[in-house]
């Protein structure tokens, strides 16, 4: 029997000795997480950027031209077969609504100047043409207006009507002698998205009303918007050679047009384009014979 100093001994030794812990389970190296160099950065947001300075917006790529595409291996058409295609498209359309219009675009720069002006086509396209003109009220240049067929003429009388929105003229002069009325009314913001607003350049500001009636009525107006010249230029029931005649008279004056602009903002044509009121667009190639044998001008004179 072991005695009471052995048996305190063995229990003193149990109690100092160290407990032995449980092994760890081995973790795979691929689950371990890679240690991290740098510290953590913590912010009061989800944006680092916030409370300190602000990245500068992107700037979009500026042009200096308008977009041009590349001509080579599109498919052209000669005045014929775009007739063709487009009468097709317009069945059934009133003849006399329907109109052919031209598309001329220009490799031209966005701040450059514009190509506007009016031209007589040999065939007149609109036949509607009714002009109002400004004038002092109860003057002689009143009376002459309404001789040449005005469909109004005077100031108040005129500007009344405008900002009525009362439009029964498509074309609008104004004498010098009411260019200071003009200006005072403040109806540009009503004439202006028209195209009516009087001016210097588009020569309807005029001290001799009866020349000014005579060039304006046959002639069309055009104008360059955003790098492209469109302008009517025959209706449905024109014949090819009729439209092709148009054409060739309007694309001469857009070229004598561009050659009278300062050379250092050149204009090129880059592509002519005809289209109807409810048709496609097609590229024209300058020819003017159809390309198909059976086909002849004549076969696109008669009615749809």
């Amino acid at each position: 029997m072991a005695s009471t100093q052995q048996c305190l001994a063995s229990l003193a030794r149990l109690s100092l000795s160290t407990p032995t812990r449980a092994a760890l389970p081995t973790i795979p190296k691929f689950l371990v997480p890679s240690a991290v160099g740098a510290s953590q950065v913590r912010y009061a947001t989800n944006n680092p950027n916030k409370g300190g300075a602000k990245k500068a917006p992107k700037k979009k790529k500026q042009y200096k031209f308008f977009k041009s595409w590349d001509m080579t291996g599109q498919q052209q058409f000669s005045l014929c077969d775009a007739m063709r295609y487009l009468r097709a498209v317009e069945v059934g359309q009133p003849p006399l609504t329907v109109k052919y219009e031209v598309h001329v675009k220009l490799r031209t720069k966005k701040n450059g100047p514009v190509v506007r002006d009016r031209v007589r086509l040999p065939t007149p396209v609109k036949t509607d043409t009714r002009i109002a003109v400004i004038c002092p009220e109860g003057s002689a240049l009143q009376e002459e207006a309404k001789n040449l067929g005005a469909v109004l003429a005077g100031e108040e009388t005129v500007f009344e009507a405008i900002r009525s929105g009362n439009f029964i003229f498509n074309k609008l002069l104004c004498h010098t002698e009411s260019e200071g009325a003009l200006r005072k009314a403040n109806v540009g913001k009503l004439l202006g998205p028209k195209g009516l607003m009087p001016s210097g350049k588009t020569k309807t500001i005029t001290n001799n009303l009866e020349a000014t009636f005579r060039d304006m009525i046959g002639m069309d107006e055009y104008r360059e918007r955003n790098g492209v010249v469109r302008m009517a230029v025959g209706q449905l029931g024109f014949t090819p050679r009729q439209l092709g005649e148009n054409i060739r008279v309007f694309m001469a004056k857009v070229k004598s047009d561009i050659s009278k602009l300062d050379d250092t903002t050149p204009k090129l044509l880059e592509e002519v384009v005809l289209s109807t009121t409810h048709g496609p667009g097609l590229s024209l190639n300058a020819e003017f014979a159809p390309t198909d044998d059976k086909t002849k001008p004549e076969d696109l004179e008669s009615a749809m």
